[in-house]
């Protein structure tokens, strides 16, 4: 019996690098599948795309024009800026990041395969560099948008794109792989115009090019756009593996309302006048706290008034951010991307307690 266990013990010794060997390559061969299946069923969706700007160079030439010789001014095409793109619909709506698109007075798109459109811009967010061009096309193809809510850290992800304008050369997305790295990457406001929070970071590859290009998942979903990249102390290094995304699922809302309307609508009225708390109103009121902005006009019809605010309340928080001031109230709007139509919820004081109370962003008219 003994010898019996011995000898099954040997054998199973002796193959199993054999069996690990098998299974290794099984799971390896599985993960390499689903990687070059999703690449595949979303790189005909991608695009590199061109930004031409004229440039006077000052040198006075003649042309006949009309029957009349005159002079005009030399210009020459350069190409200002590259980066990538995805087509959103397949009548030729595509997503693409702002900062690549704007001041642009050309902006050429080349579809896998190399086909060409000029593409015209029906309009861009600059607070959440988002930007939605349109080429006259039909029957494009397109990718699943999958849900940036059901990501987790750790996944297997792809960014696709036209890293320094490769796409030129290949008519076809480059791709590179990664992780997702973090979640909900808060860098607030840049530049004092762009918002960047609750980014997917990932250290998939990303370089000059692939901004406006689709972070995708194994599934071949897309889950994020890819929009920038941290670098060491030399800002020429490229990628040390340190990318971000926006999330999809602020991209398809924002895309939303660029279709309908050209614009994101951030103008907005709540027909409340605040006033910040000073040492006379805390005592007036009998506040046992000197944070807050004290309601002090609401305009009749307003939302203001339909959300039950009273003259004399005291905001001390909007979406659980203390404010002092309506200016600090209208700047937690900005970051949390608030647009007309939303509904922010606000904490105040009341008659010696707090009280939660809802209240919608109106649009000017």
């Amino acid at each position: 019996m003994i010898n019996r266990i011995i000898f099954i013990l040997f054998v199973f010794i002796l193959f199993m690098p054999f069996f690990d060997k098998k299974i290794s390559n099984g799971i390896y061969n599985s993960d390499e599948s689903r990687i070059i299946n999703s690449i595949a069923a979303v790189s005909s969706s991608v695009v590199g795309i061109s930004v031409i700007n004229q440039n006077q160079n000052n040198e006075l030439s003649w042309e006949v024009k009309n029957g009349i010789f005159s002079p005009y001014t030399k210009k020459d095409s350069i190409i200002k800026s590259l980066g990538s793109g995805l087509i959103y619909s397949n009548n030729g709506y595509v997503i693409t990041n702002s900062h690549v698109i704007q001041n642009a007075d050309e902006i050429y798109v080349t579809l896998s395969g190399g086909e060409k459109y000029e593409a015209s811009i029906i309009g861009f967010d600059e607070l959440t560099d988002i930007a939605l061009l349109k080429v006259d096309g039909n029957n494009l193809p397109v990718s699943d948008l999958g849900n940036s809510q059901n990501i987790i850290i750790g996944q297997w992800v792809v960014a696709l794109g036209n890293p320094l304008g490769l796409f030129d050369l290949s008519f076809e997305p480059t791709a590179t792989i990664g992780i997702i790295s973090g979640l909900n990457i808060d860098f607030g406001v840049k530049n004092k115009k762009n918002a960047y929070r609750n980014m997917i970071q990932t250290d998939a590859s990303i370089n000059e090019g692939n901004s406006g290009g689709p972070l995708i998942n194994l599934d071949g979903q897309v889950i994020g756009i890819n929009t920038f990249i941290m670098t060491g102390s030399d800002s020429n290094q490229g990628s040390i593996g340190i990318g971000f995304s926006i999330p999809i699922n602020r991209v398809k809302d924002i895309a939303h309302d660029l279709i309908l309307y050209g614009e994101v609508k951030r103008n907005y009225s709540t027909g409340l006048t605040l006033k910040p708390m000073n040492v006379n109103v805390q005592k007036y009121l009998n506040i046992p706290f000197k944070n807050g902005a004290v309601v002090v006009d609401i305009e009749k019809k307003s939302t203001g008034m339909k959300s039950g605010l009273q003259i004399g309340d005291v905001v001390i928080k909007v979406d659980g951010v203390q404010i002092n001031s309506i200016e600090d109230m209208n700047e937690v709007n900005r970051q949390n991307f608030r647009k007309a139509g939303d509904e922010i919820q606000l904490e105040i004081w009341r008659q010696g307690k707090s009280k939660l109370i809802n209240l919608e962003l109106k649009a000017y008219r």
